[in-house]
């Protein structure tokens, strides 16, 4: 549906580089990055905003590189939604109308009328919504023309967290029942895990890694990217194999691995998520292979959860409940033990920067 191939976009102070990206008909992509990584950038030159240096972008198989935007056959919903003030919502929705010959347009109007729950607020100027109803008009506006893909510029970022569940089911719902392929872009790594199957991470206008969330969750392959999504605990040391067991040997700790396809003795980077801690007092009679005696030397409080920094000859992070944290009385100084499994350690193979 959308293949970007060698794209690269040249501003003053900023550019993107080398983007090469594939996304599938019908698919919910998101592009993760923080603030100022190019994500609305790389939106607005998929629209045709923005001129490309060098590079092709395909739309169905069709090269749109270097046609207007109105001829690409796509629509764009921003973050503050750009909706016009001086028009009521059904002027707003209908707006791409003047430029787009549709098939059965009033058909199409009523069902998104409908869908997004408009009907009521149709009459009404942008000023009197909130919102959320501002974000259901701009996705009806964006939707009437029947694009083939649909961008989203941070739909999320403004919304309190109990509405955010909210409007991520609704955006769900709306790409399952409209067979439209959409991209989104976000600088929270958890929308993207109640959305999209596959996402790409991009950083100071380069694409670090693309694929499945789940993979880039657990298997991040750079520093940058363990880091953005969490990890939270990176590591390097030599792999060592003695008798029927992996090691790897930081120098300072020994972790023990399940698997690991690098050579003996090789430096690799590798990550343990603080999820994947089990603390406790005492120690654990189970199946996980690493097991450490530590103290406690920080304490985050994160609401519903806690972040508790350790010292294992190596500083390290794990991630509790808050109703365990209190259950245990766990106070800073105090002795616990940090337990992972072998398979919870995740390598991120050799000659990272990091």
């Amino acid at each position: 549906m959308i293949r970007i191939e060698d794209l690269c976009v040249d501003l003053p102070g900023f550019c993107l580089k080398d983007i090469n990206l594939s996304i599938e008909r019908g698919e919910f992509f998101v592009l993760l990055g923080p603030t100022g990584a190019g994500k609305t950038l790389l939106l607005e030159t998929i629209a045709g905003l923005i001129p490309t240096k060098r590079g092709k972008i395909y739309i169905k198989g069709v090269d749109v590189t270097n046609l207007p935007p109105e001829r690409r056959s796509i629509g764009i919903v921003y973050q503050d939604y750009a909706l016009f003030p001086h028009l009521t919502v059904l002027e707003n929705v209908k707006y791409g109308l003047h430029f787009y010959k549709i098939d059965k347009a009033k058909e199409r109007l009523n069902q998104l009328l409908d869908r997004l729950r408009l009907r009521p607020l149709i009459k009404r100027l942008p000023v009197n919504l909130s919102g959320g109803e501002k974000q259901r008009v701009a996705l009806a506006r964006a939707l009437i023309v029947n694009p083939s893909v649909l961008l989203l510029d941070e739909p999320l970022s403004a919304l309190d967290p109990n509405f955010k569940e909210d409007v991520g089911r609704e955006l769900k719902k709306l790409h399952q029942e409209m067979n439209v392929t959409f991209l989104m872009v976000t600088h929270d790594f958890t929308d993207v895990l109640s959305l999209a199957t596959r996402c790409a991470v991009i950083n100071q206008g380069k694409i670090e890694q693309v694929g499945e969330v789940v993979e880039i969750f657990q298997r991040p392959r750079s520093s940058f990217v363990a880091n953005f999504v969490g990890a939270r605990n990176i590591f390097c040391g030599r792999l060592i194999n003695e008798d029927t067991h992996i090691w790897i040997d930081t120098g300072k700790i020994k972790v023990e691995v399940a698997d690991a396809q690098i050579k003996n003795k090789e430096k690799i980077y590798f990550i343990i998520r603080p999820e994947d801690i089990i603390v406790s007092k005492k120690p654990l009679h189970s199946s996980a292979r690493n097991c450490y005696l530590c103290k406690i030397i920080k304490i985050i409080n994160r609401g519903a959860v806690i972040y508790l920094t350790a010292d294992i000859g190596e500083r390290i992070t794990a991630l509790i409940t808050k109703a365990s944290f209190e259950e245990m009385n766990i106070k800073k100084g105090d002795s616990v033990y940090f337990t992972f499994k072998a398979s919870a350690v995740h390598s991120m193979g050799s000659g990272l920067n990091i």
